[in-house]
């Protein structure tokens, strides 16, 4: 089974990061066998009630706003949730939201849902990954609000060392052309 980089953050966000880039060539979790199902249990769904397609399309949508925000993106994002609707009822003195999601569309009406409720919250703690080759998407919960990589242990750590790399090398060259200053 294929192992997603990062899980653990809110279900729209998981759900994006199921793409990511590995070695140079985009990944799709939701194409490995068995992924799909996983994922759908993971968020509390029976995967023969949901339909993968759909799924992708809420993934599409949320990517969308992420990558490009506009028109079109809100359009794709409206496609998705004109597919679900929460209501509201009274029972015993407490209101209950209930979702309602066209046949297939529960996981991804959901996910999307959820996006939106993040939008809505805030927005700019929804951050993508500062390494430049990073494609995934993090939800920053520190506390002063600016984390910058969705994981220290490897893409910050790979930051951090091609910077000291870089500063290295350049150092190694003043030194050598005889440019650099005395100590």
């Amino acid at each position: 089974m294929l192992e997603r980089l990062l899980v653990g953050e809110t279900m729209s966000l998981d759900l994006v990061n199921t793409e990511w880039i590995d070695h140079g060539d985009m990944v799709d979790f939701l194409a490995a066998d068995g992924a799909p199902e996983l994922w759908f249990r993971e968020y509390g769904f029976d995967p023969a009630e949901q339909d993968v397609d759909a799924l992708r399309a809420s993934r599409t949508a949320i990517r969308s706003l992420l990558d490009s925000p506009g028109a079109e993106a809100d359009a794709r994002m409206n496609d998705v949730l004109s597919h679900g609707y929460e209501s509201t009822r009274v029972t015993d003195g407490r209101p209950e939201t209930a979702p309602t999601a066209d046949l297939g569309w529960g996981a991804a009406w959901s996910a999307a849902r959820a996006f939106t409720e993040l939008l809505a919250a805030h927005p700019d703690r929804i951050r993508q990954c500062a390494h430049p080759d990073c494609v995934l998407w993090f939800y920053d919960t520190s506390r002063n609000g600016r984390r910058r990589w969705h994981s220290m242990e490897t893409c910050g750590a790979r930051t951090k060392s091609a910077r000291h790399y870089r500063r290295y090398v350049s150092d190694e060259k003043a030194k050598a052309e005889g440019t650099a200053p005395v100590a």
